[in-house]
């Protein structure tokens, strides 16, 4: 059983889904944890179900493309909490399918801005309290499309794929500060996002993702390796992707 007593943690779109599972998975394991995201009531009820277990947590509404709310959100957890360092960076959406040049300038960005700039914003407001602590952990929540090899996801398989690269880009420069940043990728896990495979039926869905190789997961499922990599010496394994996909791509 991972033990995370002692340790502070944010989580990045923890209102619902992998986030929410992740939170309340280090939770559970003895952290103390902060959530954020776009709308109040999801973290309220992310917060009232930790609270519930007799954990601490605080719910920090916040919209990962601000930087200026980040920066608010990390100095909001550390006046509660007086630390952090344990950051997961899990905010992201993806659009519907379409082939990349014919998406909009207005959906490019804001697909690019919340999947790759969430992610600097993230690290940007929270690196210099991980530092403070004296090192921290840093784990970037990826997609299997950021190694894409067909279509239909371009603005999302390229900010991915950047988040990918952000993330070696950060475990190098911030390595002689004790920080690990890791990549995790879920694939195919039963959230709203699922929906991009066209159904919901949950036989039908199971199909459907097997069709592709994949198998789907849970959001705990997801959690447990976020607790894993949670673990790790944060001056050990760093700049590595962790994937829990079925298959090479």
């Amino acid at each position: 059983m991972t033990d995370l007593s002692g340790r502070v943690a944010l989580v990045t779109g923890g209102g619902t889904g992998i986030g929410a599972a992740i939170a309340e998975g280090y939770a559970a394991a003895g952290a103390r944890v902060a959530v954020t995201g776009r709308r109040p009531q999801p973290l309220a009820e992310v917060v009232d179900r930790i609270t519930a277990g007799g954990g601490e947590a605080i719910g920090l509404p916040a919209d990962v493309t601000d930087l200026d709310a980040m920066r608010a959100a990390v100095a909001g957890v550390v006046d509660r909490f007086g630390h952090l360092d344990l950051v997961v960076a899990n905010a992201g959406a993806a659009p519907p399918f379409g082939a990349v040049l014919d998406t909009s300038p207005e959906v490019w960005n804001e697909i690019v801005d919340l999947n790759l700039t969430g992610v600097w914003h993230t690290a940007k407001a929270a690196v210099p309290e991980l530092v403070a602590a004296g090192g921290g952990t840093i784990i970037v929540v990826g997609s299997g499309a950021g190694r894409a090899t067909t279509g239909g996801l371009g603005a999302y398989s390229a900010a991915k794929a950047g988040a990918a690269a952000l993330t070696r880009v950060l475990a190098a420069e911030l390595r002689g500060s004790r920080i690990a940043v890791n990549e995790l990728i879920p694939g195919p896990v039963r959230t709203p996002a699922i929906a991009i495979f066209g159904t919901t039926d949950p036989d039908e869905l199971t199909e459907r993702v097997r069709a592709i190789g994949e198998w789907l997961k849970e959001p705990a499922d997801v959690a447990e390796l976020a607790l894993y990599l949670a673990s790790l010496p944060t001056d050990g394994t760093t700049g590595q992707t962790f994937s829990m996909m079925g298959r090479l791509v």
